[in-house]
């Protein structure tokens, strides 16, 4: 009686190689990735915050975090941790977190284009007129007198 032996054949090669060393190449190339990757975006932050800060000047208009559009009055870019001010209407200024400044706003894109053709059309002219006359109160029962006194 005779058996089928299979015959196992030795991986020879790169195979022999990416079988002992494939998921150590595979971490290692995402470990490489994974630092240039972080980098890359940490130069890119790097290079965003500092336009941010030449851009920070006293009277410009800025973005709050919480979606308030102001005039910046006061800024120190060096220390961070000082409040900065911010001017959200006529004389009403308050004093904010430097970080909570999300952007300086572009003067182009705050008016918006619906905006713009109100800002041309011509002012409305009011009228001065005379009061209306107040109406003749109803004749019936209901109809107070001088003389009458509310009832109690």
């Amino acid at each position: 009686m005779t058996f089928a032996t299979t015959q196992t054949t030795e991986p020879s090669g790169f195979a022999l190689f990416f079988q002992q060393y494939g998921l150590l190449l595979m971490l290692l190339v995402l470990i490489v990735f994974m630092f240039w990757s972080s980098r890359r975006r940490a130069a890119r932050t790097k290079i965003e915050q500092e336009t941010k800060a030449r851009q920070m000047v006293p009277g410009v208009k800025v973005l709050l975090q919480g979606g308030l559009y102001g005039t910046l009055v006061e800024f120190d870019g060096e220390d961070l941790s000082k409040p900065a001010q911010v001017e959200l209407a006529p004389g009403f200024v308050v004093e904010v977190h430097s970080q909570a400044i999300l952007r300086v706003v572009d003067p182009t894109e705050d008016v918006p284009a619906e905006d713009a053709t109100l800002a041309d059309a011509p002012a409305v002219e009011t009228i001065d007129a005379e009061p209306a006359a107040p109406a003749a109160p109803l004749a019936g029962d209901n109809v107070p007198d001088a003389d009458d006194k509310p009832k109690a």
